[in-house]
């Protein structure tokens, strides 16, 4: 676990952000106009923002009473009108059937949950009670569309729909992260229910850093391969025009635009939050403290200059904050590497950064070049056919191998086992250092064929601790 906040940027903490950013910024008339989430949106879509459409509302016992459910589509979003973090939302994922095929009035949600009319009728009375606003007073329930999940994002998300919230101060970007609904939080894009936050490149819209729960780094998606850094986010540059402009027409100074990408339209802005949370910090490991103040009292023009600013001011940036806050290097999916082979024999070249790949492997010619010609021409005359290889043995016969031949040819360290789509097969190995980023390591590295592949050589994650990647780089 990495702890964000002893690392010395400049956080932003809540005291701060109330007394520094919101209080002055904000306005009591325009809080309250964010803090209503039907009214916060018929504005925005009267200044050319999209939002959800609104299906229905209820304001009070007579109406839910007298409410018509059959209106309701198969899939639909129960909000409360004032709430808080993300609570009191029903999401609900499809309709029930009878055994004739007919639609009845039970729906189902992420996990699979029957919701009957009285489920929603009680969870819309606490809505009425005012269980989930702001200061627990009465509030007003409305059902919105469910939005269609984007395909470029569908593979990151579990059931729900991810949203990107963009923080803007005078009209600029000024920090941004992805969020992914899990397991954890019942498909919702909530951090605090255990969601996932990812930071955001404001240049280029691709994703950096991932964290879930308070200060939980992550690499991948739980439970898989897929990795959480170098998403490219669709529909960028709209989006962060559409949340300038949303700050501009709400009169907002400090605000926090919540966005949605739907599978039809683009960009979907869910809501705007004047006292937006601080999370997003751990999410891109950089303070926003040190970004406001870089911004304050700018002469913003418009729109499209405010775009400029913060894509230039803060694009790229995140590199540098994330080597000083983490200590390791950002280096991108391409690198040149210096190898150091026998006789202190060097070669460079430009190698793969492979983090679906455990161990770092050089091509068959490369390690001649460095010094490694006699333990090429020793593993090539071994008779392997006496070594039968299956998926059940290939370590015990990888081991005997080494036993059988490790005297005979002193730089062979390890034999690996390997198998593939093309074939199984054993690999020498060696230990050898190299130099990326100007860092030194030593690696255990196989030896194979790469002739008719792009790059000599490739870099495991196995010797990729003392750096983060950046794909997009």
């Amino acid at each position: 676990m990495f702890d964000f906040f002893k690392a010395g940027s400049k956080v932003l903490g809540m005291n701060a952000r109330n007394l520094t950013y919101i209080r002055p910024h904000n306005l009591k008339k325009t809080r309250e106009l964010a803090d209503d989430k039907i009214i916060s949106k018929r504005m925005l879509k009267k200044n050319g923002v999209p939002v959800p459409r609104l299906i229905a509302k209820i304001s009070g016992t007579p109406t839910l009473e007298n409410f018509d459910w059959s209106t309701l589509p198969n899939s639909f979003v129960l909000k409360p009108t004032r709430g808080l973090g993300g609570a009191g939302i029903l999401i609900v994922f499809g309709r029930k059937k009878d055994k004739d095929g007919n639609e009845i009035d039970v729906w189902v949600k992420s996990n699979g949950q029957k919701v009957t009319v009285e489920d929603i009728k009680a969870h819309i009375r606490n809505i009425l009670d005012g269980a989930f606003s702001l200061s627990n007073s009465p509030d007003v329930a409305f059902f919105e569309e469910r939005l269609k999940l984007a395909s470029e994002l569908k593979p990151y998300s579990y059931k729900g729909i991810p949203d990107i919230r963009i923080i803007i101060y005078n009209r600029v970007p000024i920090m941004a992260m992805l969020r992914l609904p899990t397991k954890e939080s019942d498909g919702k894009a909530n951090l605090q229910q255990g969601g996932i936050g990812v930071g955001i490149d404001l240049a280029t819209g691709t994703t950096t850093t991932a964290v879930q729960g308070k200060s939980t780094l992550i690499e991948y998606i739980p439970g898989s391969r897929l990795l959480l850094r170098g998403i490219k986010i669709p529909h960028w540059d709209d989006m962060l025009h559409l949340a300038v402009k949303s700050q501009i027409a709400s009169g907002l100074g400090f605000l926090g635009a919540d966005v949605a990408i739907d599978r039809d339209r683009g960009p979907v802005f869910l809501e705007i939050n004047a006292r937006p949370g601080l999370s997003i910090q751990v999410a891109n490991m950089a303070g926003l403290k040190r970004r406001l103040e870089r911004v304050e009292g700018l002469k913003i023009k418009s729109v499209e200059h405010g775009v400029t600013v913060g894509k230039n001011l803060f694009g790229g940036e995140i590199e540098q904050e994330l080597e000083e806050t983490s200590g390791k290097k950002v280096i991108g999916s391409i690198e040149k590497v210096r190898l150091i082979g026998k006789d202190e024999k060097e070669e460079s070249v430009e190698a793969k950064i492979d983090t679906g790949a455990y161990t770092t492997s050089i091509d068959k010619n490369l390690a001649i070049k460095i010094g490694y010609a006699d333990l090429i021409e020793k593993w090539d005359a071994i008779d392997f056919t006496q070594y039968p290889l299956e998926k059940s043995n290939g370590d015990a016969i990888a081991k005997k191998i080494l036993s059988d031949i490790g005297n005979e040819i002193p730089d062979l360290i390890d034999v690996s086992a390997v198998f593939s789509s093309s074939g199984s097969s054993f690999r020498p190995m060696i230990k050898m250092p190299f130099v990326m980023d100007k860092r030194r390591i030593t690696a255990k590295v196989n030896i194979v064929d790469r002739s008719n592949l792009n790059y000599p050589m490739i870099i495991g994650k196995r010797n990729l601790h003392k750096f983060l990647v950046d794909v997009s780089k």
